[in-house]
Protein backbone atom coordinates (compact mmCIF):
# COMPACT_ATOMS: atom_id res chain seq x y z
CA UNK A 1 0.00 0.00 0.00
CA UNK A 2 1.44 3.36 -1.06
CA UNK A 3 1.55 6.07 1.64
CA UNK A 4 -0.99 8.82 1.04
CA UNK A 5 -0.28 12.50 0.50
CA UNK A 6 -2.67 14.81 2.36
CA UNK A 7 -2.72 18.31 3.81
CA UNK A 8 -5.06 18.39 6.81
CA UNK A 9 -6.44 21.80 7.72
CA UNK A 10 -8.85 23.12 10.33
CA UNK A 11 -8.19 20.55 13.04
CA UNK A 12 -6.85 21.13 16.54
CA UNK A 13 -3.42 19.54 16.41
CA UNK A 14 -1.07 18.58 19.23
CA UNK A 15 2.19 20.37 18.43
CA UNK A 16 5.26 20.01 20.69
CA UNK A 17 5.63 22.88 23.20
CA UNK A 18 2.39 24.46 21.96
CA UNK A 19 -0.36 22.07 22.98
CA UNK A 20 -3.53 21.83 20.90
CA UNK A 21 -3.48 24.55 18.26
CA UNK A 22 -4.98 25.14 14.84
CA UNK A 23 -2.24 23.93 12.53
CA UNK A 24 -1.94 22.38 9.09
CA UNK A 25 -0.55 18.85 9.08
CA UNK A 26 0.92 17.52 5.85
CA UNK A 27 2.03 13.99 5.19
CA UNK A 28 3.71 12.44 2.18
CA UNK A 29 5.92 9.44 1.54
CA UNK A 30 4.97 8.15 4.97
CA UNK A 31 6.40 11.17 6.81
CA UNK A 32 5.19 14.42 8.31
CA UNK A 33 6.03 17.13 5.77
CA UNK A 34 7.00 20.72 6.50
CA UNK A 35 5.25 22.04 3.38
CA UNK A 36 1.99 21.17 1.58
CA UNK A 37 2.35 17.98 -0.42
CA UNK A 38 -1.03 16.73 -1.56
CA UNK A 39 -4.80 16.87 -1.48
CA UNK A 40 -6.21 19.35 1.05
CA UNK A 41 -8.75 17.91 3.51
CA UNK A 42 -10.83 20.05 5.86
CA UNK A 43 -10.75 18.41 9.31
CA UNK A 44 -12.59 21.14 11.18
CA UNK A 45 -14.27 19.57 14.19
CA UNK A 46 -11.50 17.02 14.66
CA UNK A 47 -8.37 16.63 16.76
CA UNK A 48 -5.09 15.29 15.36
CA UNK A 49 -2.74 13.54 17.80
CA UNK A 50 0.41 11.44 17.42
CA UNK A 51 -0.34 7.75 17.03
CA UNK A 52 -0.22 5.69 20.21
CA UNK A 53 2.89 3.60 20.90
CA UNK A 54 1.89 0.65 23.08
CA UNK A 55 4.83 -0.79 25.02
CA UNK A 56 3.17 -3.87 26.43
CA UNK A 57 -0.13 -5.55 25.65
CA UNK A 58 -1.47 -9.07 25.84
CA UNK A 59 -5.01 -8.34 24.66
CA UNK A 60 -4.11 -10.12 21.42
CA UNK A 61 -4.59 -13.53 23.04
CA UNK A 62 -8.37 -13.54 22.59
CA UNK A 63 -7.92 -13.13 18.83
CA UNK A 64 -5.36 -15.91 18.47
CA UNK A 65 -7.09 -18.40 20.79
CA UNK A 66 -10.66 -17.28 21.44
CA UNK A 67 -11.47 -20.41 23.47
CA UNK A 68 -9.40 -23.06 25.18
CA UNK A 69 -8.34 -25.53 22.51
CA UNK A 70 -9.81 -23.37 19.73
CA UNK A 71 -6.74 -21.72 18.25
CA UNK A 72 -7.31 -19.60 15.18
CA UNK A 73 -5.06 -19.66 12.17
CA UNK A 74 -2.33 -17.37 13.46
CA UNK A 75 -2.15 -15.20 10.37
CA UNK A 76 -5.87 -14.44 10.49
CA UNK A 77 -5.69 -13.89 14.22
CA UNK A 78 -2.98 -11.25 13.80
CA UNK A 79 -5.11 -9.46 11.22
CA UNK A 80 -7.89 -9.30 13.81
CA UNK A 81 -5.39 -8.01 16.38
CA UNK A 82 -4.29 -5.27 14.02
CA UNK A 83 -7.89 -4.23 13.43
CA UNK A 84 -8.47 -3.78 17.16
CA UNK A 85 -5.19 -1.93 17.63
CA UNK A 86 -5.97 0.46 14.79
CA UNK A 87 -9.52 1.08 15.98
CA UNK A 88 -8.03 2.29 19.25
CA UNK A 89 -5.44 4.60 17.73
CA UNK A 90 -2.41 2.37 18.27
CA UNK A 91 0.12 2.70 15.45
CA UNK A 92 3.04 0.84 17.08
CA UNK A 93 2.25 -2.17 19.26
CA UNK A 94 4.43 -4.48 21.32
CA UNK A 95 2.72 -7.86 21.74
CA UNK A 96 3.74 -9.36 25.09
CA UNK A 97 3.89 -13.16 24.91
CA UNK A 98 4.75 -15.45 27.83
CA UNK A 99 7.21 -18.30 28.00
CA UNK A 100 6.12 -19.88 31.24
CA UNK A 101 5.71 -23.09 33.22
CA UNK A 102 1.99 -22.19 33.29
CA UNK A 103 1.52 -23.80 29.87
CA UNK A 104 -1.39 -23.30 27.49
CA UNK A 105 -1.33 -19.79 26.01
CA UNK A 106 1.79 -19.21 28.10
CA UNK A 107 3.61 -22.34 27.07
CA UNK A 108 6.57 -22.73 24.71
CA UNK A 109 4.59 -24.19 21.80
CA UNK A 110 2.15 -21.29 21.74
CA UNK A 111 4.98 -18.77 22.14
CA UNK A 112 6.78 -20.22 19.14
CA UNK A 113 3.63 -19.95 17.03
CA UNK A 114 2.98 -16.35 18.10
CA UNK A 115 6.51 -15.09 17.50
CA UNK A 116 6.82 -16.90 14.20
CA UNK A 117 3.51 -15.43 13.04
CA UNK A 118 4.55 -11.91 14.04
CA UNK A 119 7.82 -12.22 12.17
CA UNK A 120 6.06 -13.66 9.13
CA UNK A 121 3.18 -11.18 8.96
CA UNK A 122 4.48 -7.91 10.39
CA UNK A 123 6.08 -6.63 7.17
CA UNK A 124 2.74 -6.81 5.34
CA UNK A 125 0.66 -5.14 8.07
CA UNK A 126 0.02 -1.40 8.36
CA UNK A 127 0.40 -1.19 12.13
CA UNK A 128 4.00 -1.61 13.31
CA UNK A 129 3.84 -4.88 15.29
CA UNK A 130 6.72 -5.88 17.55
CA UNK A 131 7.27 -8.70 20.02
CA UNK A 132 8.14 -8.88 23.68
CA UNK A 133 8.96 -12.07 25.57
CA UNK A 134 7.71 -12.36 29.13
CA UNK A 135 10.04 -14.96 30.60
CA UNK A 136 9.52 -16.83 33.86
CA UNK A 137 12.70 -16.60 35.93
CA UNK A 138 12.56 -20.15 37.30
CA UNK A 139 12.72 -21.88 33.91
CA UNK A 140 16.40 -22.60 34.48
CA UNK A 141 16.56 -25.36 31.89
CA UNK A 142 15.57 -22.83 29.21
CA UNK A 143 18.37 -20.36 29.97
CA UNK A 144 21.13 -21.86 27.79
CA UNK A 145 19.10 -21.82 24.56
CA UNK A 146 17.16 -18.62 25.15
CA UNK A 147 19.48 -16.14 23.35
CA UNK A 148 19.42 -18.28 20.21
CA UNK A 149 15.64 -18.64 20.39
CA UNK A 150 15.22 -14.88 20.74
CA UNK A 151 17.39 -14.30 17.69
CA UNK A 152 15.37 -16.80 15.69
CA UNK A 153 12.08 -15.20 16.76
CA UNK A 154 13.35 -11.68 16.09
CA UNK A 155 12.56 -10.63 19.67
CA UNK A 156 14.60 -7.76 21.09
CA UNK A 157 12.67 -7.03 24.28
CA UNK A 158 12.45 -9.35 27.30
CA UNK A 159 10.60 -8.82 30.57
CA UNK A 160 11.17 -11.11 33.54
CA UNK A 161 8.31 -12.49 35.64
CA UNK A 162 8.01 -14.81 38.61
CA UNK A 163 4.46 -16.08 39.04
CA UNK A 164 5.26 -19.04 41.27
CA UNK A 165 3.22 -18.95 44.53
CA UNK A 166 6.36 -19.26 46.65
CA UNK A 167 4.72 -18.62 50.03
CA UNK A 168 2.20 -21.42 49.65
CA UNK A 169 4.72 -23.82 48.16
CA UNK A 170 7.15 -23.15 51.01
CA UNK A 171 4.39 -23.84 53.53
CA UNK A 172 3.30 -27.03 51.78
CA UNK A 173 -0.11 -25.61 50.94
CA UNK A 174 -1.89 -26.13 47.61
CA UNK A 175 -1.73 -22.98 45.46
CA UNK A 176 -4.97 -21.20 44.72
CA UNK A 177 -6.72 -21.96 41.40
CA UNK A 178 -4.25 -24.77 40.77
CA UNK A 179 -6.75 -27.18 39.23
CA UNK A 180 -7.90 -24.60 36.69
CA UNK A 181 -4.29 -23.75 35.83
CA UNK A 182 -3.48 -27.43 35.38
CA UNK A 183 -6.39 -27.91 32.99
CA UNK A 184 -5.32 -24.90 30.92
CA UNK A 185 -1.80 -26.33 30.75
CA UNK A 186 -3.07 -29.77 29.73
CA UNK A 187 -1.67 -31.41 32.88
CA UNK A 188 -3.16 -33.30 35.76
CA UNK A 189 -3.34 -31.28 39.01
CA UNK A 190 -0.78 -33.65 40.51
CA UNK A 191 1.71 -33.15 37.67
CA UNK A 192 1.18 -29.39 37.72
CA UNK A 193 1.82 -29.18 41.46
CA UNK A 194 4.91 -31.36 41.15
CA UNK A 195 6.29 -29.04 38.46
CA UNK A 196 5.70 -25.95 40.59
CA UNK A 197 7.38 -27.59 43.58
CA UNK A 198 10.39 -28.62 41.50
CA UNK A 199 10.82 -25.09 40.15
CA UNK A 200 10.36 -23.54 43.61
CA UNK A 201 13.01 -25.87 45.05
CA UNK A 202 15.59 -24.42 42.64
CA UNK A 203 15.02 -20.82 43.76
CA UNK A 204 18.52 -20.59 45.18
CA UNK A 205 20.02 -21.16 41.73
CA UNK A 206 18.06 -18.39 40.05
CA UNK A 207 20.04 -15.22 40.99
CA UNK A 208 23.36 -16.41 39.59
CA UNK A 209 21.72 -17.84 36.49
CA UNK A 210 19.84 -14.58 35.91
CA UNK A 211 23.05 -12.56 36.17
CA UNK A 212 24.63 -14.64 33.41
CA UNK A 213 21.55 -14.60 31.19
CA UNK A 214 21.09 -10.84 31.51
CA UNK A 215 24.74 -10.28 30.65
CA UNK A 216 24.32 -12.40 27.51
CA UNK A 217 21.15 -10.55 26.49
CA UNK A 218 22.77 -7.17 27.10
CA UNK A 219 25.61 -8.11 24.73
CA UNK A 220 22.96 -8.93 22.12
CA UNK A 221 21.40 -5.48 22.55
CA UNK A 222 18.17 -6.89 23.99
CA UNK A 223 16.07 -4.48 26.05
CA UNK A 224 15.20 -5.88 29.46
CA UNK A 225 12.52 -5.11 32.02
CA UNK A 226 11.29 -6.45 35.33
CA UNK A 227 7.63 -6.99 36.08
CA UNK A 228 5.72 -6.20 39.28
CA UNK A 229 8.62 -5.04 41.46
CA UNK A 230 7.45 -4.87 45.09
CA UNK A 231 10.33 -3.11 46.83
CA UNK A 232 13.37 -0.92 46.39
CA UNK A 233 15.47 -4.03 46.97
CA UNK A 234 13.77 -5.78 44.04
CA UNK A 235 14.52 -2.83 41.77
CA UNK A 236 18.14 -2.62 42.96
CA UNK A 237 18.68 -6.30 42.17
CA UNK A 238 17.31 -5.92 38.67
CA UNK A 239 19.28 -2.74 38.03
CA UNK A 240 22.42 -4.60 39.09
CA UNK A 241 21.74 -7.06 36.29
CA UNK A 242 21.35 -4.27 33.74
CA UNK A 243 17.55 -4.48 33.70
CA UNK A 244 16.53 -0.82 33.49
CA UNK A 245 12.80 -0.93 32.72
CA UNK A 246 10.37 -1.31 35.63
CA UNK A 247 7.03 -2.54 34.34
CA UNK A 248 4.04 -2.02 36.63
CA UNK A 249 5.80 -1.56 40.00
CA UNK A 250 3.37 -2.67 42.69
CA UNK A 251 4.41 -0.25 45.44
CA UNK A 252 5.42 3.37 45.89
CA UNK A 253 8.73 2.16 47.32
CA UNK A 254 9.59 0.28 44.13
CA UNK A 255 8.56 3.18 41.88
CA UNK A 256 10.54 5.74 43.88
CA UNK A 257 13.58 3.45 43.76
CA UNK A 258 13.25 3.17 39.99
CA UNK A 259 13.12 6.95 39.60
CA UNK A 260 16.06 7.49 41.98
CA UNK A 261 18.11 4.97 39.99
CA UNK A 262 17.31 6.54 36.64
CA UNK A 263 15.24 3.57 35.48
CA UNK A 264 12.23 3.73 33.16
CA UNK A 265 8.79 3.30 34.76
CA UNK A 266 5.96 1.80 32.74
CA UNK A 267 2.46 1.75 34.25
CA UNK A 268 -0.79 0.15 33.17
CA UNK A 269 -3.35 2.39 31.46
CA UNK A 270 -6.27 0.25 32.75
CA UNK A 271 -5.15 1.13 36.29
CA UNK A 272 -5.66 4.81 35.43
CA UNK A 273 -9.04 4.23 33.78
CA UNK A 274 -10.28 2.12 36.68
CA UNK A 275 -9.07 4.67 39.22
CA UNK A 276 -6.85 2.07 40.88
CA UNK A 277 -5.31 -1.37 40.59
CA UNK A 278 -7.65 -4.34 40.17
CA UNK A 279 -5.58 -6.33 42.72
CA UNK A 280 -4.81 -3.74 45.36
CA UNK A 281 -1.43 -2.44 44.19
CA UNK A 282 -0.39 1.21 44.25
CA UNK A 283 -2.56 3.52 42.15
CA UNK A 284 -1.07 4.46 38.79
CA UNK A 285 -2.85 7.81 39.07
CA UNK A 286 -1.01 8.57 42.29
CA UNK A 287 2.34 7.61 40.76
CA UNK A 288 1.69 9.78 37.71
CA UNK A 289 0.78 12.75 39.89
CA UNK A 290 4.13 12.29 41.67
CA UNK A 291 6.04 12.20 38.40
CA UNK A 292 6.76 8.47 38.66
CA UNK A 293 5.75 7.38 35.18
CA UNK A 294 7.48 7.50 31.79
CA UNK A 295 4.94 5.57 29.73
CA UNK A 296 1.50 3.98 29.92
CA UNK A 297 0.81 0.59 28.33
CA UNK A 298 -2.43 -1.14 27.37
CA UNK A 299 -1.62 -4.20 29.49
CA UNK A 300 -4.78 -6.26 28.83
CA UNK A 301 -7.11 -3.60 27.33
CA UNK A 302 -6.33 -1.81 24.05
CA UNK A 303 -8.80 1.11 24.47
CA UNK A 304 -7.21 2.14 27.77
CA UNK A 305 -4.13 4.15 26.61
CA UNK A 306 -6.28 6.63 24.70
CA UNK A 307 -8.86 6.85 27.47
CA UNK A 308 -6.24 7.19 30.21
CA UNK A 309 -4.36 10.01 28.49
CA UNK A 310 -7.55 11.97 27.88
CA UNK A 311 -8.69 11.39 31.48
CA UNK A 312 -5.39 12.70 32.82
CA UNK A 313 -5.72 15.85 30.73
CA UNK A 314 -9.41 16.37 31.53
CA UNK A 315 -8.81 16.02 35.27
CA UNK A 316 -5.92 18.49 35.26
CA UNK A 317 -3.40 15.98 36.58
CA UNK A 318 -1.29 16.74 33.49
CA UNK A 319 -1.68 19.06 30.53
CA UNK A 320 -2.62 17.47 27.23
CA UNK A 321 0.93 17.36 25.88
CA UNK A 322 2.25 15.69 29.04
CA UNK A 323 -0.68 13.29 29.22
CA UNK A 324 -0.54 12.29 25.57
CA UNK A 325 3.23 11.99 25.81
CA UNK A 326 2.75 9.05 28.16
CA UNK A 327 1.21 7.06 25.29
CA UNK A 328 3.22 8.43 22.37
CA UNK A 329 6.57 10.21 22.83
CA UNK A 330 7.33 8.49 26.15
CA UNK A 331 6.98 4.89 25.00
CA UNK A 332 8.71 5.73 21.70
CA UNK A 333 11.74 6.87 23.72
CA UNK A 334 11.68 3.67 25.78
CA UNK A 335 11.82 1.62 22.58
CA UNK A 336 14.54 3.82 21.11
CA UNK A 337 12.27 4.87 18.25
CA UNK A 338 13.39 8.39 17.43
CA UNK A 339 11.12 8.78 14.40
CA UNK A 340 7.68 8.79 16.05
CA UNK A 341 5.66 9.95 19.04
CA UNK A 342 5.21 13.58 17.99
CA UNK A 343 3.89 15.57 15.04
CA UNK A 344 7.17 16.93 13.76
CA UNK A 345 8.39 17.30 10.14
CA UNK A 346 10.47 14.29 9.21
CA UNK A 347 8.82 11.96 11.70
CA UNK A 348 6.72 9.00 10.60
CA UNK A 349 3.19 10.01 9.69
CA UNK A 350 1.65 8.12 12.61
CA UNK A 351 -1.53 10.09 13.25
CA UNK A 352 -4.71 9.61 15.24
CA UNK A 353 -7.76 11.67 14.27
CA UNK A 354 -10.48 12.04 16.93
CA UNK A 355 -13.93 13.58 16.68
CA UNK A 356 -13.55 16.72 18.78
CA UNK A 357 -16.91 16.42 20.54
CA UNK A 358 -17.19 12.69 21.22
CA UNK A 359 -13.44 12.00 20.94
CA UNK A 360 -14.16 8.76 19.17
CA UNK A 361 -11.48 7.45 16.85
CA UNK A 362 -12.26 8.65 13.33
CA UNK A 363 -9.09 7.79 11.41
CA UNK A 364 -5.64 6.36 12.03
CA UNK A 365 -2.58 6.54 9.79
CA UNK A 366 0.56 4.50 10.33
CA UNK A 367 3.54 5.69 8.28
CA UNK A 368 1.04 7.54 6.10
CA UNK A 369 -1.10 4.50 5.36
CA UNK A 370 -4.68 4.12 6.53
CA UNK A 371 -5.10 1.52 9.26
CA UNK A 372 -8.56 2.68 10.36
CA UNK A 373 -11.19 5.10 9.07
CA UNK A 374 -14.78 5.58 10.08
CA UNK A 375 -17.73 7.87 9.42
CA UNK A 376 -17.62 11.42 8.07
CA UNK A 377 -13.82 11.52 7.79
CA UNK A 378 -13.92 9.03 4.92
CA UNK A 379 -16.24 11.31 2.98
CA UNK A 380 -14.01 14.29 3.55
CA UNK A 381 -10.96 12.40 2.29
CA UNK A 382 -12.68 11.70 -1.01
CA UNK A 383 -13.90 15.21 -1.73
Amino acid sequence: MTPLAFDFEGASTLIPDQGLVQSRVSMGDGRIAADPVGHTVDLSGYIILPGIVDLHGDGFERHLAPRRGAMKVMDEGLQAVEAELAANGITTAVLAQFLSWEGGLRGPEFADKVFSAIRRNAPALVTDLRAQLRFETHLLDDYPGLPERLAGWGVGYVVFNDHLPHDRLAEGRTPRRMTGQALKAGRSPEAHLALMKALHDRTGQVPAALAGLCADLARMGVQMGSHDDRSSADRAEWRGRGVRIAEFPETLDAAEAARAGGDTIVLGAPNVVRGGSHNGNVSALDLIAMGLCDALASDYHYPSPRRAALMLADSGVLDIEQAWGLVSAGPARVLGLQDRGAIVPGFRADLLVLEAHSRKVAAVFSAGRVSFMNGDVAGRMMR
